[in-house]
């Protein structure tokens, strides 16, 4: 039974001051064995709201590198499910979820969900589709998109690193595109970091990011940059 697998999934959460939208996370993966989250210093109530919905609260060094690997660390699942605090799985999750970790077969492969964001404009569509290209020709999922991994195919990559910046992109490279699998339903972001940074500047300032990673600076100076 589906339920039975979900037993075995430790859903990890890093917060850093998420906000009222950890709610709608939390209620979002519902179902799993456990979940944790792993605070970084909030100082908006975000931990005390998660532990009175039922999910287990460390605490961390700022920095979501870290954090995620400390949620690994504590983890009791043999599946972990990293997700952003301002991401919520659609309906329907349970069952794809349930249906990879019963995928199995010899060679392992992480699943990640569709992007979405909770905006109806067209801007919105449009950078959904531009990240399915992404996804489609470079095999390259970003943390919003939710990452599902086996502990033994986690533990065989070296989890998580310290990172500043581009933690999941990395761990997305050493998983390679071969060991990567889309899941047929949404994790849906919250847009408010476009609608504040605005949705152009804010996707150059990504893609940005993205191209200095790949052409070799180093995520504490991206870091940096990113931050200005």
């Amino acid at each position: 039974m589906p339920a039975t697998r979900l037993d075995r999934l430790s859903v990890i959460i890093p917060t850093l001051n998420a906000g009222a939208g950890l709610s709608t996370t939390l209620a979002s993966v519902d179902g799993a064995g456990e979940v944790i989250v792993v605070d970084g210093g909030s100082s908006d109530g975000g931990p005390a709201l998660a532990a009175a919905a039922g999910a287990t609260v460390l605490m961390s060094r700022a920095g979501r590198g870290v954090q995620l690997a400390a949620g690994a660390d504590a983890a009791t699942g043999d599946w972990f499910l990293f997700l952003h605090s301002d991401t919520g799985l659609a309906d329907g999750w349970r069952g794809a979820v349930s249906d990879h970790m019963q995928s199995g077969g010899a060679a392992p492969r992480a699943g990640y969900f569709r992007f979405a964001l909770d905006d109806a404009g067209w801007r919105a569509r449009l950078l959904e589709r531009l990240v399915a290209w992404r996804c489609a020709l470079l095999a390259l999922p970003y943390g919003d998109q939710g990452l599902l991994i086996s502990r033994d195919h986690y533990e065989q990559i070296g989890g998580y690193r310290d990172l500043a910046l581009m933690e999941d992109v990395d761990l997305v490279r050493r998983i390679g595109r071969g060991h990567l699998a889309a899941l047929p339903v949404a994790a849906v972001t919250s847009a408010v970091r476009w609608r504040r940074d605005g949705w152009l500047r804010r996707s150059l300032r990504n893609l940005s990011c993205l191209a200095l990673y790949a052409v070799g600076v180093s995520p504490a100076r991206i870091a940096r940059l990113y931050e200005r």
